[in-house]
């Protein structure tokens, strides 16, 4: 992509910062994995960082949101917390102490990151250039994996190594869409109509996986729907 594009050089303390956010998110993420069920703790930390990123876009860049997109971010943050009760055999209660910790750092880890990236997208003016600076600069994740784990992290089977590529280049694509809708739209309403994507998680959960799609599922994906159509007004 820079090489297209360009480096980003006036927005290169951007990049050096969301390269460094992005790797302590990686981090916290692969703790709250550890210390805390997939279905419990990724919703919080995917709920509280619309919220927290609405904050930080209105007092680093002035993006004070109205009435009806605070209602609407806030219903997604809502409705992705209904969800994770949802998933919980025992709703939040299992929730607490470190898990909780856990869950809700990673949340502000992807609210740093996010806002990093969207004052730096408009410091660069090109999207592109900016893009493939902070991929580049994330490099350094796998590096830093392969120093920890020595050869084991290469003990994979081919199969397994595909998906994982396979995984990897797609979540660079959606970044790089989120990167792009960041350029010229509020980073709070960005990062609500972005979350809306666990509610097609559900739904795909349900069509292939066999995944029961209970009555507060659907509301929890209904409350979220709401929250994205007042943020989409807004736009």
């Amino acid at each position: 992509m820079m090489a297209v594009a360009g480096l980003p050089v006036s927005a290169a303390s951007y990049v050096v910062a969301s390269g460094l956010l992005h790797f302590c998110y990686n981090v916290l993420l692969v703790r709250m994995y550890r210390s805390g069920d997939l279905g419990e703790t990724y919703p919080v930390a995917r709920g509280a960082s619309p919220a927290l990123i609405a904050l930080g876009g209105s007092v680093f860049a002035g993006e004070w949101m109205g009435p009806l997109g605070i209602v609407g971010v806030g219903l997604v943050c809502a409705g992705i917390f209904l969800l994770a009760v949802a998933r919980a055999a025992d709703g939040l209660f299992r929730l607490r102490g470190r898990n909780l910790t856990a869950a809700l750092a990673t949340g502000v880890s992807i609210a740093a990151y996010s806002v990093a990236d969207g004052l730096g997208v408009r410091a660069s003016g090109n999207w592109v250039a900016y893009t493939g600076g902070i991929f580049a600069f994330e490099l350094a994740m796998p590096f830093w994996y392969l120093a920890r784990q020595g050869r084991t992290a290469l003990a994979i089977s081919p199969t397994e190594a595909a998906k994982a590529a396979s995984g990897g280049l797609i979540s660079l694509v959606a970044y790089g869409a989120i990167i792009w809708a960041m350029q010229g739209n509020a980073m709070g309403a960005v990062s609500a109509l972005r979350e809306t994507g666990v509610v097609f998680a559900a739904l795909l959960g349900a069509l292939f996986l066999n995944e029961r799609l209970t009555g507060l599922r659907l509301a929890a994906c209904c409350i979220i729907a709401a929250g994205a159509a007042c943020v989409g007004w807004r736009l």
